[in-house]
């Protein structure tokens, strides 16, 4: 495996998006999804030693690559991963990175509703031009400063109005343009009063989205689902394994962590029974993965043989089913 490892290069690379390219159109034509919901986000991936391309990142404290991520926030899947030196901003390229998948998707699925969600520091009005170009809505936090509060100012004058102890919350929206936009656009607040606190603490979200501002601020705060992905990437498929000397090959280690994720996040998702398709890796391999059965092949059948006393049978002969029942269309050429 080593030195497997250590012969991938760039375009081993482009090969790798080409396989997540066609995976993707096999299982959408297994299960074509009605939304898909873009999350983006960036990641530590710990190095050790002068690696190529490896840097201190402040934000994490920590020596490392910085990659890109986009989730499919309604799945899970992993659709796209970049990874980058250390010293890039969350927001660099980052417009680059989502074209590629934007276009993908309204290409071949022009009837599925895209929208994209990302932190403030995905604050750039490039991912807004390219959203708004693509028919795709957002939304994406702002930092706060002083004219976001001052426009705010309206909203958190009505939360005193009639309780000044105990907890307040109160929502509202305005147009907003700052220096590097073309034009104003909608930014919906929300100003937030802890008990026996006076100080506000203040959520500013740019979109393009039409729901009131307390159901966007309730979409944008479902963003924290995708921490869960990247610790499940982590914990379960190795992502921080960043051993090699050359960036090509650690990040070729990575699209392979990527396709095991993903293949056991479809697996789950089309094969498994109900009552286990919100399992973890670590859980679904003790169950049902590092379990004594006998495999016997003959002529014509191949059968398992579990010990009398498996909790599990019944759901094992039911992922098989599903498996032999699943109809794989050929990816269109």
């Amino acid at each position: 495996m080593s030195r497997f490892f250590n012969r991938l290069d760039e375009d081993s690379l482009i090969q790798f998006e080409k396989i997540f390219h066609i995976l993707r159109q096999k299982i959408y034509g297994i299960r074509s999804p009605e939304n898909i919901l873009l999350d983006l986000d960036s990641t530590l991936l710990q190095t050790y030693g002068h690696q190529e391309g490896e840097g201190f990142n402040c934000h994490y404290q920590s020596h490392g690559y910085h990659p890109l991520l986009c989730f499919d926030g309604l799945t899970g899947d992993l659709l796209k991963v970049q990874p980058r030196h250390d010293t890039k901003y969350c927001s660099s390229d980052a417009h680059l990175f989502l074209a590629s998948l934007l276009s993908e998707f309204l290409e071949q699925y022009p009837d599925v509703m895209i929208s994209l969600r990302g932190d403030s520091g995905f604050a750039a009005p490039e991912i807004y031009d390219l959203a708004e170009t693509h028919a795709c809505s957002y939304a994406i936090r702002l930092k706060m400063n002083s004219t976001l509060m001052s426009l705010a100012s309206d909203v958190a004058a009505d939360l005193t109005k009639d309780n000044k102890v105990d907890y307040a919350v109160c929502y509202g929206e305005f147009m907003y343009k700052a220096g590097s936009w073309k034009y104003a656009r909608r930014v919906v607040c929300k100003v937030e009063k802890t008990t026996d606190q006076m100080t506000y603490m203040y959520t500013f979200i740019v979109t393009n989205m039409d729901l009131t501002p307390e159901d966007i601020i309730r979409f944008y705060c479902n963003l924290g689902r995708m921490e869960n992905f990247i610790k499940e990437s982590k914990n379960g498929f190795d992502f921080s394994c960043m051993s090699s000397h050359a960036m090509a090959v650690n990040a070729g280690r990575l699209m392979i962590c990527m396709l095991s994720y993903n293949l056991f996040n479809w697996f789950k998702r089309l094969v498994l029974p109900n009552h286990f398709q919100k399992m973890q890796i670590e859980t679904f391999r003790l169950k049902l993965v590092k379990i004594a059965t006998r495999a016997i092949r003959s002529a014509r059948y191949r059968t398992f043989r579990f010990c009398s006393s498996c909790p599990y049978k019944d759901e094992f002969r039911e992922i098989l089913l599903n498996i032999q029942q699943l109809q794989i269309p050929e990816p269109a050429a």
